[in-house]
């Protein structure tokens, strides 16, 4: 299969603006997270709409590709991305891998892991989770959570506490409960891309703010991956000073 890593980036963040900019150990978030992929994939991109960031992915090497500023999604760039990629390198790629450009730690073994997910038959759209480690994070609701089946298939992403362990005090649900935490890396067929960005908001979607909801909602599959590495993702520019010490100490 011929695969493609697409990192969506834009430069107005509520949280966090400019953040793609943002300076990790003398590198930009975007160039850490470009050179992450090119470890495992021969083709990548940066789409963003945002002629600083774009410059600053030509500046190191890198290839950015100019989308629409009215996407309301990172999965919705990725596929304006993927046309014009399309395009650009004269081929068709058969597998998306849409990467966060806020995960600078992101592994190799996690790209490969992904990989090993998608390229089952079976398998529509492949994601990440880890083991919750820290306890702070099973109430932080940026930190998405997920449940999974017996298939390893996610069939439920919130931000609030999933599931609710009755009869025993909240502090001590991780003492009896394995709870996964939602890293923001996937991977999509070609058509399955396609197919779902077409799809109308659903009410789950709404409620919760994650668009895996919309997929769920409209019967895809999700293939979920288990990684106990445990990356930073930056979200804010507390994250951001996290990510500094933690890249110091490497």
């Amino acid at each position: 299969m011929k695969y493609i890593a697409i990192i969506p980036a834009r430069y107005d963040s509520t949280r966090f603006p400019g953040k793609p900019l943002a300076d990790l150990g003398g590198k930009s978030m975007i160039q850490r997270v470009y050179e992450q992929a090119c470890k495992v994939f021969s083709t990548v991109v940066v789409a963003t709409d945002d002629e600083r960031i774009s410059l600053a992915v030509r500046h190191f090497g890198g290839n950015p590709i100019m989308t629409s500023a009215a996407h309301k999604s990172g999965t919705d760039r990725c596929a304006e991305a993927l046309m014009l990629a399309e395009k650009q390198f004269s081929a068709t790629f058969d597998v998306v891998v849409n990467l966060q450009g806020d995960e600078p730690f992101i592994q190799p073994s996690q790209l490969k892991l992904i990989e090993s997910c998608i390229s089952r038959s079976e398998t529509q759209i492949a994601t990440l989770v880890r083991p919750l480690t820290d306890r702070q994070e099973l109430f932080d609701p940026n930190k998405p959570k997920v449940v999974l089946n017996r298939k390893g298939e996610a069939i439920y992403f919130s931000r609030s506490v999933i599931p609710y362990l009755r009869g025993i005090d909240s502090p001590d649900w991780p003492d009896h409960h394995t709870y996964y935490i939602h890293i923001g890396l996937y991977a999509f067929r070609r058509d399955i891309l396609i197919a779902i960005t077409k799809l109308e908001s659903s009410p789950l979607e709404i409620a919760e703010s994650l668009e895996q909801l919309r997929w769920i909602e409209n019967g895809y599959r999700i293939e979920a991956g288990i990684t106990k590495f445990e990356s930073i993702g930056i979200d804010t520019p507390e994250d951001l000073a996290k990510a500094i010490e933690k890249f110091g100490k490497k």
